[in-house]
């Protein structure tokens, strides 16, 4: 059966994520409080992010910068859009 969490970002029960994304206290928080349906667009926006803004995972200002925008993503708030980004209808 799958598991069903209430999602943070869409405020409404949805199919939730089979493990945690991350380790630690983060990593619990998402998989108790994000469904698999944010996290996996919050992936394909973090690939749009680190390509338009031409980031290095071995920056620690550029982590940190996705680890903003990703809690504000998750959260529902504002966050940073590539240039031109047009999300699906």
């Amino acid at each position: 059966m799958t598991r069903v969490v209430f999602c943070r970002k869409y405020r409404q029960e949805l199919p939730g994520l089979a493990a945690a994304p991350l380790p630690g206290q983060l990593g619990e928080d998402i998989f108790d409080n994000v469904s698999a349906k944010a996290w996996s667009e919050w992936q394909h926006l973090q690939t749009m992010l680190i390509n338009e803004h031409h980031l290095s995972m071995v920056d620690p200002e550029a982590r940190r910068y996705l680890g903003e925008q990703m809690r504000k993503f998750l959260a529902g708030d504002d966050h940073d859009k590539p240039s031109g980004y047009v999300p699906p209808s």
